[in-house]
């Protein structure tokens, strides 16, 4: 068994936990405060087996949410072309994993 540990903004999160919950994942989680900004988290707990880990972290990946801002811009001043451009942010999740030696329940 593994544990996936989730830490992501909060305003994110909800896309990760409905995708987790959908896909059949139990998960726990908590809002967090740390970092230099003092900024609000939320930490997602998911205990999966060996072989689900990646699955797990398809799911975040996929669901982190992304910023894109498309803005466009011309090329030469005679306007004979124009560009977009794209301004992305990533989700700014960080994942951490560990083993579970021992997993009870009273």
């Amino acid at each position: 068994m593994k544990m996936v540990m989730t830490v992501m903004p909060y305003d994110e999160a909800e896309f990760v936990l409905n995708a987790l919950i959908i896909a059949g994942f139990g998960t726990t989680f908590a809002e967090t405060h740390g970092g230099m900004l003092r900024q609000t988290q939320l930490t997602i707990y998911t205990a999966v087996k060996n072989e689900q880990v990646d699955e797990v972290l398809c799911i975040i990946r996929d669901n982190c949410r992304v910023d894109v801002i498309e803005k466009d811009t011309k090329l030469a001043p005679s306007g004979a072309g124009a560009t977009k451009r794209a301004s992305i942010r990533p989700g700014g999740a960080v994942v951490f994993c560990w083993d579970i030696d021992r997993m009870e329940f009273y």
